[in-house]
């Protein structure tokens, strides 16, 4: 805790009007970035003698939609058994973030073994969702951008081959929004009249999944029953 805190103290000391706030939480910090500053940062980040994070571990894109809405709190779920699923949830606080969209970097420093977070915000621009590559910093990020790209619909400025990854061409929508139904939009079959492969509108209906339930009836009480007295012969 001691070296993180160090750590945060002199970040914030050296690129101050770089970040918006830097979290120590449950032993990890994380960097809230200005998202104009993304670049500058990163390259001091590798670069400097004090900090040395030469590696990318990862690169993802969150969206928060909703969050810190009831049905988000996970910390009592198994008190609360199924039922948080398949009953409506009052609502609690609002989001916390005023920003929706925001992509997270992990980094590691070989050179002082330590890791770091950064979590930039990535606010619309012309309704697109566009943030600065850091390929030419860490060429990791090549494959990582391209996915948050297909999944969020977050562009990247810079990327030298930003095309979904994971995804179909032609693939309509980024899933992983959370406004992204979860049956898609499309469903792709071969069509035997017309012996090739059509995209038509998903028929798939919608459908509640309820969890099993387990009901203790008098078939189980006899059969418990039976097993009690087999023990007290």
């Amino acid at each position: 805790m001691k070296d993180l805190i160090t750590l945060s103290d002199r970040i914030k000391m050296l690129c101050s009007s770089m970040i918006e706030e830097a979290i120590i939480a449950n032993d990890e910090l994380t960097l809230v970035v200005v998202p104009l500053h993304l670049l500058d940062l990163a390259t001091q980040l590798r670069d400097h003698p004090d900090f040395r994070f030469e590696q990318l571990i990862d690169v993802c894109g969150v969206d928060y939609l909703q969050y810190g809405k009831a049905d988000w709190q996970t910390q009592s779920a198994t008190e609360s058994g199924f039922s948080r699923g398949v009953e409506e949830q009052s609502e609690s606080d609002v989001s916390p973030f005023s920003y929706r969209f925001a992509v997270v970097y992990h980094l590691l420093s070989l050179t002082h073994n330590m890791r770091i977070r950064l979590r930039v915000p990535v606010h619309e621009d012309n309704k697109q969702l566009i943030i600065d590559s850091v390929n030419d910093i860490w060429s990791a990020a090549n494959w990582f951008e391209r996915e948050a790209f297909d999944l969020y619909g977050i562009l990247f400025r810079g990327h030298p081959d930003l095309r979904r990854i994971l995804t179909d061409y032609g693939f309509a929508g980024h899933p992983f929004r959370k406004d992204f139904p979860l049956i898609g939009e499309v469903e792709v079959r071969y069509d035997a009249a017309l012996e090739r492969v059509v995209n038509e509108k998903v028929s798939i209906p919608d459908r509640v999944l309820e969890p099993k339930v387990i009901r203790h009836d008098h078939r189980y009480m006899l059969d418990e029953d039976k097993r009690q007295g087999e023990v007290l012969k």
